[in-house]
């Protein structure tokens, strides 16, 4: 039981992951993704594959990368990813509660998924 769960936790933090890559790319294109994420590795020793596991780690680099344009950014990875697991409705309900808690939301869906 206990090696299914971590299954599923691996799965998840791999596609939070990816669609955290894919909305970097949308948004800035191949090249500045690639300065982001050297960014994060050498100011906050944050590897790519390590984002969904350190949200926090990674909420703050890109925070003092991009500075207030990170929340801008921040809403479309979770539009992203409620949309990934079909939960866009719940967006809005997470929008009225806290606006700006990009991790704790990431965190609650990751417990709740």
């Amino acid at each position: 039981m206990q090696a299914l769960l971590q299954q599923q936790i691996e799965r998840d933090d791999g596609k939070i992951s990816r669609i955290i890559n894919r909305v970097l790319k949308q948004v800035f294109g191949e090249e500045a993704t690639h300065l982001i994420f050297k960014h994060l590795e050498h100011n906050y020793s944050l590897k790519p594959n390590q984002i969904a596991e350190r949200i926090d780690v990674f909420a703050k680099g890109l925070e003092s990368f991009l500075n207030s344009g990170a929340y801008v950014v921040e809403r479309k990875i979770l539009e992203d990813i409620y949309s990934s697991y079909g939960l866009l409705r719940r967006l809005e309900l997470e929008k009225s509660q806290d606006d700006s808690d990009f991790v704790g939301q990431i965190r609650s869906l990751m417990q709740r998924a």
